[in-house]
């Protein structure tokens, strides 16, 4: 695979990880620290089937796409490693993620994930979302990296 130049756009993206529309979730990545950090881009638009659409209310992300967003840019940050490219991430778990306030349409949330722990197959990172500099979700994420061939 080539070596990669940012920003990353979204056909970039879906050549690091297997993730593909509807369930991509990442639109740009604009840093990249390999083993260190990444900052990644999700726009919110109010196409986007998976938005809560309570009547009286308006559309919002739920949490847990929101998270999984979160999972998706520490993927890349992972998967850009040449000698992990051909691996899969899992979710080994979540940990005291917390959801600071409600991601509307029209949003454009900032994602950062840095490296906690790193080995040859399972790690921990932290990951953030900011939407206008405030910070909307925070939390540890581990995973496992696994083979294609499963």
């Amino acid at each position: 695979m080539e070596s990669f130049s940012l920003p990353l756009d979204y056909s970039a993206i879906e050549r690091i990880i297997p993730h593909r529309h509807p369930f991509l979730l990442v639109d740009r990545i604009t840093e990249l620290e390999p083993d260190r950090r990444i900052v990644g881009i999700k726009n919110v638009s109010l196409n986007e089937r998976y938005l809560s659409r309570q009547p009286g209310t308006v559309p919002a992300l739920p949490p847990t796409i929101l998270t999984e967003a979160v999972a998706q840019v520490g993927a890349i940050l992972i998967l850009s490693k040449p000698e992990n490219r051909e691996k899969l991430p899992f979710f080994a778990g979540i940990e005291r993620v917390r959801f600071r306030r409600t991601v509307y349409a029209g949003d454009v949330v900032e994602i950062e994930a840095r490296v906690k722990r790193l080995r040859s197959r399972m790690g921990q990172l932290s990951g953030y979302a900011r939407v206008n500099g405030e910070v909307v979700l925070d939390g540890t994420m581990t995973f496992a990296l696994g083979s294609r061939d499963i």
